[in-house]
């Protein structure tokens, strides 16, 4: 394997980082925080007309025609400025299984919409009554040309804001996966309070008629397929949005560090600050590594579920690591709610528990290992 960027994805971090590096502002993160929709439209719109949000859209529906990891480059650079925005809402759970598995006509419908940055796409994909993705408790019954959908989703990001939201119910004949309207007849969204901000909802179905053609991928569509395909992807998302967030803390961190002097010297002349530091160093490549691993297994359509958990466990157990020692090694600094080292931390916390912390991890990763065995050697 070569875990050397390519020329394009080089292009595509160099594009996403001048236009952030531009565009994003403290007064504009502070603006998208605090939005009705947690998020900062005119940016959106802004890389959508750079193709950005089109990355891992085919060409023919106006994206680039690009890959998973070159979505992930982007994923950490937005990570990097902790601006809010329905990143892997839309752009992972949304686009991809659309584009993956989705008929011509719902490919036609949406694509061009998302990548356009006109449609917010997002999945329900934790169910309240199974611990199991691709095995939901939510039925899905048929009623004539319909299909009446009856479950309980847990912490499905903006529901309230998306244009249509991608449903997993298991039928008569196994698991699919619905478009829904958020705001059809029967779909009741209860929002839940997050330290970041971000709009989580439970989202109950009480009776919801979709159409049959409503089914992704059509009616043969294998919904157990598609979440398992889709879930390494959306756990690599989480871990490039906690690389790029980590990164930066530890940068602002080493720059604190140098300035804040103690004593009569900067406190980063200190053995015990420099330790801290270096430990999260070593961390921080850790995740880095297991990131690109994981990323790079996806992009050539290898096996990558056990790739996608290590790097989740290392996101999630050094990610914490490094939030903390950013947010002591800032002293007072790091109490103060505005300071931007505290959305670093804020946001680290909430990638590290998202789809599950290092514990849950790691022990999904160990009951797998027991079932089928450690990987073979060479």
């Amino acid at each position: 394997m070569d875990f050397s960027f390519s020329d394009d994805q080089d292009t595509i971090r160099d594009l996403a980082r001048e236009i952030l590096e531009a565009e994003v502002s403290l007064d504009r993160v502070r603006a998208a925080e605090r939005s009705a929709d947690w998020m900062d439209e005119k940016l959106w719109h802004t890389l959508a007309e750079a193709k950005l949000l089109g990355i891992a859209i085919p060409e023919a529906h106006g994206g680039m025609g690009m890959g998973f990891a070159e979505l992930c480059v982007l994923l950490e650079e937005v990570g990097r400025v902790v601006i809010a925005g329905p990143w892997v809402p839309t752009l992972v759970l949304g686009a991809l299984p659309l584009a993956g598995f989705g008929t011509d006509a719902q490919q036609a419908e949406w694509l061009p919409r998302i990548a356009a940055g006109d449609a917010l796409v997002t999945t329900a994909l934790l169910d309240a009554g199974s611990a199991d993705v691709a095995t939901p408790a939510t039925r899905g019954s048929r009623e004539g040309d319909a299909v009446i959908l009856d479950g309980v989703k847990r912490f499905v990001p903006f529901a309230q804001r998306a244009t249509v939201m991608l449903v997993p119910a298991t039928t008569d004949d196994g698991v699919a996966v619905f478009l829904v309207d958020p705001l059809a007849a029967g779909v009741t969204t209860t929002a839940q309070v997050t330290s970041t901000g971000q709009p989580l909802f439970d989202v109950s179905l009480a009776g919801v008629r979709v159409a049959a053609s409503a089914r992704l991928g059509g009616p043969d569509g294998d919904g157990a397929a598609i979440l398992r395909w889709l879930e390494p992807r959306a756990l690599t998302a989480l871990v490039a949005m906690q690389v790029g967030v980590s990164d930066r803390a530890l940068h602002l961190t080493a720059d604190y560090t140098k300035e804040r002097v103690q004593f009569g010297v900067p406190i980063g002349s200190f053995q015990a600050v420099q330790h801290r530091a270096a430990d999260g160093f070593i961390d921080l490549e850790t995740m880095r590594w297991t990131c690109w691993h994981a990323a790079w297994r996806l992009s050539q359509g290898l096996p990558a579920d056990r790739e996608a958990w290590v790097a989740k466990f290392w996101a999630a157990d050094s990610g914490s690591r490094i939030a903390n020692a950013s947010l002591h090694l800032h002293g007072g600094m790091g109490a103060d709610v505005d300071y931007p080292i505290q959305r670093y931390f804020l946001w680290s916390k909430a990638l590290e528990l998202d789809l599950g912390g290092a514990r849950p991890t790691l022990a999904r990763l160990g009951r797998d290992m027991a079932r089928t065995g450690p990987p073979a050697a060479g």
